[in-house]
């Protein structure tokens, strides 16, 4: 049987509630059918406008088998582009980031302009055309300080996350930021692995300390169901928003994207070994409220988000193969906020850096599990897990449909 009927069949068979079948963590046959139909047609986020703030600066990155780089061309404009010179095929920006007054393809300098039009190659013949030899683009969006973009040549439209998370985000003014530290890990296990990690608490009292101190254990706070009928957190959705920040859970149709603004712990304000503020400075003018818990925002299968009133940290998550993930951090600060004046770096990143390698071991010692041949689905906690089932739900519909090439809309994921 070919990979591709494989997996319809494993889909079609699966049961409702259970983890997936083994081949889904480990096969790479089934890795290559992700890369294929969620990596390669799914919008991704990729990294932040403040990291690119001026015209010339870009940064890297790797999508499956794509090398891409991401560039602020002269008239402002943020693109993205296939790093692949349009001679033979070298990287043309080899570096994680950096700033470049022209693109220079290190092998030949074959020379492109910011926007990745080509200027210059050298002993071409007088009938070479420049026009047709520009570095590919790439689908490319911006939404509140984020980048997103999309390796497909027909996109799904964009203007539907938009809508949902631009209210959310608007008052956070995260464009407006910079970048005051960076942690990339690689976690030994497959990229679902480590999404089902993310969508549950489930494990967090055995295994979060640090996180725990301010972060709530509650399903109704990570999960997708249960949120407006606590008490607590419907408390806090009407305080937060009677100040004007839009806070109640909001998930698209299909499941791929939700945003929701959740209480921390015992007031706190902030992910910090006592719950006080990391940053002296706010994150925004726009926010001065206290208590506004965090900012939960998430879009499969690239990234999920916490903005809080001081700071905020972003998650980016990229396959690099059938059992290995890339797991990148940003810490958000002010722009105008000075290290060693307005916040402490280790205090800043503490908790979630010790959070980061605990999840990394948890999700290394899933996967050394799932190999062995006694492995078989188990079941979910119905109540605690409701939020890995939401996850697993969209990932199976999402291939589901696009193996069978359906053209029909998605259904809703409940």
């Amino acid at each position: 049987m070919d990979t591709r009927n494989d997996m319809l069949r494993r889909l079609k068979g699966r049961r409702d509630g259970y983890s997936l079948d083994r081949a889904f963590y480990i096969d790479p046959d089934f890795y290559r059918q992700d890369l294929e139909n969620i990596w390669y047609k799914d919008w991704l986020f990729i990294g932040h406008d403040c990291e690119i703030p001026r015209a010339g600066n870009y940064f890297t990155a790797q999508v499956g088998d794509y090398p891409v780089v991401i560039t602020r061309d002269r008239q402002g404009t943020i693109r993205a582009l296939h790093n692949s010179c349009r001679h033979r095929g070298s990287r043309v920006c080899t570096q994680a980031k950096g700033s470049s007054a022209k693109l220079v393809c290190p092998y030949h300098q074959w020379t492109y302009e910011l926007d990745g039009s080509l200027l210059f190659a050298r002993q071409m013949g007088e009938d070479f055309d420049k026009a047709a030899h520009s570095l590919k683009p790439i689908h490319c969006e911006t939404v509140g300080g984020y980048i997103f973009i999309n390796l497909s040549d027909k996109p799904a439209d964009f203007a539907a996350f938009r809508e949902l998370v631009t209210p959310y985000l608007a008052p956070h003014r995260l464009g407006e930021t910079k970048v005051a530290f960076e942690s990339t890990i690689v976690e030994k296990g497959n990229w679902k692995l480590v999404w089902e990690n993310n969508r549950e608490c489930y494990h967090c009292a055995a295994n979060h300390p640090e996180l725990c101190r301010t972060y709530p254990e509650a399903p109704t706070a990570t999960g997708v169901q249960g949120a407006k009928d606590d008490p607590v957190i419907a408390e806090h959705w009407a305080k937060c928003e009677a100040e004007g920040l839009p806070s109640e859970f909001r998930m698209s149709p299909t499941g791929q994207f939700r945003a929701a603004r959740m209480p921390l712990v015992d007031n706190a304000e902030s992910y910090t070994m006592s719950g006080a503020r990391a940053v002296r400075q706010a994150l925004s003018a726009d926010v001065h409220q206290k208590q506004i818990g965090t900012l939960l925002m998430f879009h499969y299968p690239t990234t999920w988000n916490h903005v809080l009133a001081d700071h905020a940290i972003t998650f980016r998550v990229l396959p690099l193969g059938p059992e290995l993930t890339q797991v990148t951090t940003k810490w958000l600060v002010n722009k105008d906020a000075v290290e060693g004046v307005d916040y402490n770096l280790e205090e800043l990143t503490h908790v979630w850096t010790e959070t980061n390698d605990q999840d990394r071991q948890i999700v290394e010692e899933n996967a050394f599990g799932i190999r062995s041949p006694a492995y078989q689905p188990g079941p979910y906690s119905p109540e605690h897990e409701g939020g890995v089932m939401q996850f697993v739900e969209w990932y199976c519909k999402f291939m589901e449909q696009r193996l069978q090439g359906d053209a029909a809309p998605l259904s809703r994921v409940a």
